[in-house]
């Protein structure tokens, strides 16, 4: 792999494979240059990078045959494991992530997070069902107390009718001019 590739990126990965981060200037010069977006995308390459590196080396340490010879390179193998290790670390410092403690009962109990993920989206399901028939049932409320006001007070429901329209016409009104407002 070509170094002077990686190089345009946060870090660049030196000639034993750890990746060398470049720590960014907070001043507010660079501030405008970098933004938060672009950083996350930087740690989000570091971080595959340095997976990418340890999952590398633990296949050449696999591969290694132990030898008296051969000690000296599983050590330094074994010590570039370490401080990949540690970049790797760093670099999950600096992330946001927040996992939900379900999910990680799950996979210490063994089963698959993905489960987590099922779970709350069939209980997503279900409640958007419940809600859906909460509101069609008060539309089917209003349109009977609409009926019913239209049998006993006819009058006062056209009053209602008109004023409704009237509202609705100014809100549409309203609505328009925002969105000449705002192209």
């Amino acid at each position: 792999m070509n170094s002077s590739k990686n190089s345009s990126s946060a870090g660049s990965i030196g000639g034993n494979g750890i990746i060398n981060p470049i720590y960014y200037d907070a001043s507010p010069a660079n501030a405008a240059a970098t933004t938060a977006v672009s950083l996350a995308e930087d740690l989000k390459q570091n971080l595959n990078q340095s997976i990418d590196s340890i999952e590398k080396t633990l296949g050449i340490l696999h591969k290694l045959y132990l030898t008296v010879s051969s000690q000296l390179l599983l050590i330094q193998r074994l010590n570039n494991l370490v401080l990949e290790l540690d970049n790797m670390a760093t670099f999950g410092e600096k992330c946001n992530i927040q996992v939900p403690i379900e999910v990680l009962n799950l996979i210490d109990n063994g089963k698959n997070p993905d489960e987590f993920t099922r779970d709350v989206l069939n209980n997503c399901i279900v409640k958007n069902q419940i809600t859906q028939g909460k509101t069609d049932a008060f539309k089917g409320l209003r349109r009977h107390l609409l009926e019913e006001l239209e049998q006993t007070f006819p009058e006062e429901a056209e009053a209602y009718g008109e004023i409704r329209a009237a509202s609705a016409a100014g809100a549409d009104v309203a609505l328009g001019s925002r969105v000449q407002l705002n192209p």
